[in-house]
């Protein structure tokens, strides 16, 4: 078994059967839209159907198995006894597994404990994508801005990637302008982009599966200093926690060093968001940077760290970077500067 696949064994007590394809994936590097792994303590075996039957027999460490389409149907008869399952599963998959006859037990985070923190593979693959995303961001600077709309920019954006480089997107790319910026997940529209106005950017791409993801905020000509201090408010914030993220640090702890920063300024509660997340095979992944979270950071977690601000229908900044959790603090993986940069 690959390394992934011990270290899961060891953690397991009954068998455990891994239906998330991001996980099927993390833990066999199999890529497929249907597959599942039954890992026990000395056996691991890939369950997947003919479409995918001839990339299943090259993965190392598991014993492959052809099913038919319907896969877990095809599982409910033949497994027998008490099987862990992901609490991520459909409800409608784990009745057909239940009444299969299997003693289900439910389970959640045995592979996303082990995926939150990253192996030096993963760490070169996620400095390709921030790379990438660096040239793309400095790129972006010399793309029109004023009297084209939010969806043209983010065909721009799309493009930028492809040139650079990039496999794919990681998620749809957010230009919001103006008052579609004060919705921290806008999607780009048909609204012009005006000038003297700010526009927040949030994209990334996948390299290898693995993702990066950036904000910034540009500005289309002379701000009015409500907008500026807004500005400097956030990039302040954020360098607060930059500069205080460790292992060992908790998820609220890390949030708090942002939050404080806001909340002490005249926009004090329009952080309406957490500070950040994890970030690997998903965009959004553990561990949580956030008033809510159970996380403790460790060495090996990337996470990101994107304070914001939002003036409900006026305008929105954020700033976001790709940083790597280590001992005494972090490896910024985002080298896109960060003063306030006007875009024509």
């Amino acid at each position: 078994m690959t390394d992934r696949l011990t270290r899961l064994a060891e953690r397991i007590d009954d068998p455990l059967l891994v239906t998330n394809p991001t996980n099927v994936r993390y833990l066999t590097g199999f890529a497929s839209s249907n597959a599942a792994l039954l890992v026990e303590r000395d056996r691991v075996r890939l369950f997947t159907d003919f479409r995918y039957w001839a990339a299943a027999q090259d993965v190392e460490g598991v014993e492959p198995v052809m099913t038919k389409r319907n896969l877990l149907k095809e599982l409910a008869g033949m497994l027998s006894g008490r099987v862990a399952f992901e609490r991520s599963l459909a409800y409608g998959l784990y009745e057909t597994l239940r009444d299969g006859g299997l003693d289900l037990v439910p389970t959640s985070g045995a592979v996303e404990a082990l995926r939150a923190v990253k192996d030096d593979a993963e760490l070169d693959i996620l400095r390709r994508a921030c790379a990438i995303t660096d040239r793309v961001f400095e790129r972006l600077t010399e793309v029109p801005f004023v009297g084209r709309t939010e969806r043209e920019v983010s065909w721009d954006l799309q493009q930028l990637f492809h040139d650079e480089g990039g496999d794919g997107l990681a998620f749809e790319s957010i230009v919001g302008s103006g008052p579609t910026g004060s919705r921290p997940h806008a999607r780009a529209g048909t609204r012009k982009i005006g000038a003297g106005e700010l526009v927040v950017i949030d994209a990334g791409c996948t390299i290898d599966g693995y993702a990066s993801d950036y904000t910034r905020t540009f500005a289309t000509g002379p701000l009015d200093d409500e907008a500026k201090e807004v500005y400097q408010t956030v990039l302040l914030a954020q360098q607060r926690a930059l500069d205080g993220i460790r292992a060992g640090i908790s998820g609220v702890d890390a949030d708090a060093l942002a939050r404080s920063v806001i909340d002490e300024s005249p926009f004090s509660g329009a952080m309406g968001h957490g500070l950040g997340h994890g970030l690997g095979l998903d965009v959004h992944e553990s561990p949580r940077l956030s008033t809510e979270s159970d996380d403790v950071l460790e060495p090996g977690n990337v996470v990101t760290v994107e304070p914001g601000v939002y003036l409900d229908g006026r305008f929105g900044v954020r700033i976001e970077d790709d940083v790597v959790v280590t001992a005494d603090g972090i490896e910024n993986l985002t080298g896109f500067r960060k003063d306030l940069i006007e875009v024509g």
